[in-house]
């Protein structure tokens, strides 16, 4: 995978397999401290202490389709070699927490990608799923905004109404790219 994106859309599909009801992502770009760090949270199965151990190995995997499990161990490499790390906590039947730290201005670390892409195709993907969305930044200074998208309120003025629809999905769209933007902008000034 070439952009942290693409991991959170692979672990957010392990909560979902896990049978979660309520996944919350979170990217904090945090400039003061050169620190990006990415989480998912969600309130599915869990793992006991052994599976959470066995889960960092790339050829360990509860799926019957392939016989490697890469996703979470090529976040952790990805993380380590652009220093920072992953963390795992979790307990069974109480969820999970994957976090996953890069130094922000590293030279290897890739890049953040389409976040916004990633959370519409998540939300319009699993509707059943209560979504929280948050992007976070933090300047040079201190300074933090923060952008965050609730799918609850959304959902409720729905209704019935599939969130596939044309004018839903181009609404949602734009409302998750202005958030996003505004708010990396309020930190870079670009």
């Amino acid at each position: 995978m070439r952009e942290i994106a693409l991991h959170l859309m692979d672990i957010a599909e392990n909560s979902v397999a896990a049978e979660a009801q309520n996944i919350c992502i979170e990217v904090h770009e945090d400039l003061q401290s050169d620190l990006l760090t990415a989480s998912i949270t969600d309130d599915g199965h869990g793992m006991d202490a052994e599976t959470a151990k066995r889960v960092l190995d790339p050829f360990y995997t509860t799926r019957t389709t392939r016989k490697v499990g890469l996703g979470i161990p090529l976040l952790k490499l990805a993380a380590e070699m652009c220093e920072g790390g992953l963390s795992l906590i979790t307990e069974s039947g109480k969820g999970a927490k994957i976090e996953a730290r890069f130094r922000h201005s590293h030279i290897d670390r890739m890049p953040l990608g389409d976040i916004a892409s990633t959370y519409l195709a998540l939300l319009v993907s699993h509707p059943q799923i209560h979504w929280v969305f948050i992007y976070q930044t933090t300047d040079k200074y201190g300074n933090v905004d923060n952008f965050e998208f609730d799918d609850t309120e959304l959902k409720n003025e729905l209704g019935d109404m599939p969130l596939t629809e044309p004018e839903i999905l181009k609404f949602v769209r734009g409302l998750i790219e202005e958030g996003i933007q505004a708010t990396a902008t309020q930190t870079t000034g670009y």
